[in-house]
């Protein structure tokens, strides 16, 4: 009986997400510059696709924002990110001679269809050393999700081996978690999300697909992927629901659970009725 081993599970993860309609590309096959993280070519082309009406250079400004994060620590150049995702970044550049300014999105919040969803695995990254996430989940050119898999049938192996792998990944190649917005452990039995700042502990399972059956103990690993990162789904999560607060000396990212991600939908939705 062969091993269901882990690039068997990588295999798994990615046919269900091809049936979501996401896009797959082999990271080896991609030429690219390995010291940077982004899927360069597919930004350039995302942002000029979101952003008809600015100029070229409102979009090369924020390509150049996109690329250089001031001098800082990983969580506060995160959270300039995600204020970016989110808000779009603020850009500046000229008409006639006259300057202006403008906010160019990195995401189509309203359209689904007019953004990009690419799931790609062995994505290398070069920084301190050489490494190469198992899946890495792009939103119009940006890793977005950070994917750790482990076998179920290897022994001693399980998801906290995920957690210390991604814990090592944040050390040894952080600019790949500038641009993270939801971090993924999973072994198939067990499979959770967190944010760069989350412990294990805070990492959590998504039981559900819609919101109205739960899956009781462990959830499936394809009720967590397609209830999480359907693309109508993760759009409505970056958008509305990650959030950073202060606790203490320390500044936290908070993802929702989907508890409460399914609470406040039902309660906007009866406050509008």
């Amino acid at each position: 009986m062969p091993t269901y081993n882990e690039a068997a599970y990588e295999n798994a993860i990615i046919a269900l997400f091809e049936g979501m309609g996401w896009t797959h590309v082999y990271g080896p096959d991609v030429g690219r510059d390995f010291t940077s993280p982004l899927y360069d070519a597919v930004l350039q082309d995302s942002l000029r696709r979101l952003n008809p009406a600015l100029p070229e250079e409102a979009i090369q400004d924020a390509l150049h924002r996109l690329r250089n994060f001031e001098i800082g620590e990983l969580t506060q150049k995160n959270a300039v990110f995600m204020d970016y995702l989110q808000a779009g970044v603020p850009v500046r550049y000229f008409v006639g001679g006259e300057e202006r300014s403008g906010i160019v999105c990195l995401a189509d919040y309203r359209d689904v269809d007019n953004n990009s969803f690419i799931i790609a695995n062995q994505w290398t990254v070069v920084e301190h050393s050489t490494k190469r996430p198992d899946v890495l989940l792009f939103l119009n050119g940006l890793p977005v999700v950070v994917m750790e898999l482990k076998s179920p049938s290897r022994d001693q192996t399980d998801a906290s081996e995920a957690y210390l792998q991604l814990r090592n990944y944040i050390q040894e190649i952080p600019s790949l978690f500038i641009y993270n917005a939801i971090c993924v452990m999973s072994d198939q039995l067990i499979s959770k999300a967190g944010t760069i700042t989350s412990g294990e502990d805070r990492f959590m399972e998504w039981k559900t697909r819609d919101g109205e059956g739960e899956d009781q103990a462990f959830a499936a690993f394809d009720t967590f992927f397609e209830g999480m990162f359907r693309k109508a789904r993760l759009l409505d999560l970056i958008e509305n629901f990650i959030c950073f607060s202060n606790e203490g000396t320390k500044r936290k990212k908070i993802l929702a659970g989907y508890h409460q991600y399914f609470a406040v939908k039902k309660a906007v939705e009866s406050t509008r009725r």
